[in-house]
């Protein structure tokens, strides 16, 4: 099934939508690989007192941990500035109704909707998975950008601590790092990213989407206000580090309009360098966006999704490369010379972003390998078996 074909079955919410507080997906739609569809229906027997339409709908989160196989991802794409990703989580509590990253979950077997923000998996080895790699003989050095697909500061790494625990392995290798995030967690980490940065080995951009904190309560529910945001900015270049901006989706008639403004503020807390994206509508992130719309904005819903199409030569979603990211067409070109514009008015340099591959590689060492636990007691008794003799 295209793409563009892609309608999704969905477990229909009551009419008109009704949001979710604290979520961004209004439903949990089907993801492309169900078989069966599935459709809510009231067969009379709810309990209206405690299920009725005034009722609140709770959806907590539920974290899973996991041992991966692998923990690197590399990518080939042209219009992606860097080569290598590391992910220490597979879903997100951020909640941004726009996210990319949203249809993998039906890989898992669940919704790229509700699931996707509140069944999460904890990549608990990854830490042992990169020293794995990095201690490899064909090992390349290039810098790995952390938390591309799904937030690597979300919510849950507050317990887990899987993303300063890779943090700490490639500041004992001397090796390069990219941060992207929209969460203020990644100040708890500047006595590492700190002294790193001061080597040339690490660098962060911080997505930035509205400066309207009602928009972003329900745009991205569970990450951090704009305002905290441009706080950790400052915090981040004040202690050395260079930041960068991403604005992130773009969206017409929502956030568009908020473009000059959102990055003047950036540069006023010290960004450096700015980049944008149009908003993107991948498989059932279309249908679950559409949605989003007609719950908070339907006054505007056709306005935002006429424009969505005419960015993307006349279609909800264009994946091709080279135009997937900042659209085509009068209205592309217009976001594009308003974006440049500002960058030169903020001296924001040069509107290719916060450029990763400038970090050092060439101070990279090997880690210390470290045997598993088992491992090592194996080796003692065969050490105490050998002084036998």
């Amino acid at each position: 099934m295209r793409n563009d074909q892609y309608e999704g079955q969905v477990m229909l919410p009551p009419r008109p939508l009704q949001p979710l507080k604290g979520r961004g997906a209004v439903a949990n739609i089907q993801g492309r690989y169900e078989v069966n569809g599935r459709e809510a229906f009231d067969d009379g027997w709810t309990d209206e007192q405690t299920h009725g339409e005034d009722a609140p709908r709770i959806w907590r989160t539920h974290v899973t941990e996991e041992m991966a196989k692998t923990i690197l991802s590399r990518n080939q794409s042209p219009d992606i500035p860097f080569g290598v990703s590391l992910n220490p989580y597979r879903g997100c509590e951020h909640g941004c109704i726009y996210c990319f990253a949203r249809p993998s979950h039906s890989y898992l077997g669940l919704s790229p909707g509700l699931d996707f923000e509140s069944r999460l998996y904890a990549k608990v080895n990854a830490p042992e998975l990169l020293r794995s790699e990095l201690c490899k003989p064909g090992y390349k050095v290039e810098p790995i950008a952390l938390g591309v697909n799904t937030d690597a500061y979300q919510p849950c790494e507050r317990d887990y601590k899987l993303t300063r625990r890779v943090l700490e392995v490639l500041q004992e290798c001397d090796h390069p790092v990219g941060l992207i995030t929209k969460s203020a967690l990644i100040e708890r980490d500047l006595d590492i990213l700190a002294p790193m940065a001061a080597r040339r080995l690490a660098a962060a951009s911080i997505t930035l989407t509205t400066l309207d904190p009602k928009i972003a309560r329900t745009l991205e529910p569970r990450a951090a206000a704009p305002e905290r945001r441009l706080r950790a900015i400052r915090t981040l270049t004040e202690a050395g580090i260079p930041v960068g901006v991403s604005i992130a989706p773009i969206i017409p008639f929502v956030t568009e309009p908020e473009i000059e403004k959102i990055m003047e503020a950036a540069r006023d807390a010290g960004a450096i360098a700015a980049s944008y994206v149009v908003l993107r509508l991948p498989w059932e992130v279309n249908p679950l966006f559409q949605q989003w719309l007609e719950a908070h904005f339907p006054d505007r819903a056709q306005r935002v999704m006429n424009r969505v199409r005419e960015m993307h030569g006349g279609k909800d979603y264009d994946a091709t490369f080279g135009s997937r990211m900042h659209g085509a067409g009068i209205w592309a070109d217009l976001i594009r010379q308003r974006v440049e514009k500002a960058i030169v008015r903020y001296d924001l340099g040069g509107g290719r972003g916060l450029r990763f591959k400038h970090l050092d590689c060439a101070s990279f060492k090997r880690p210390l390998v470290v045997p598993p636990a088992g491992t090592r007691a194996k080796a003692a008794a065969r050490a105490g078996q050998m002084e036998l003799f």
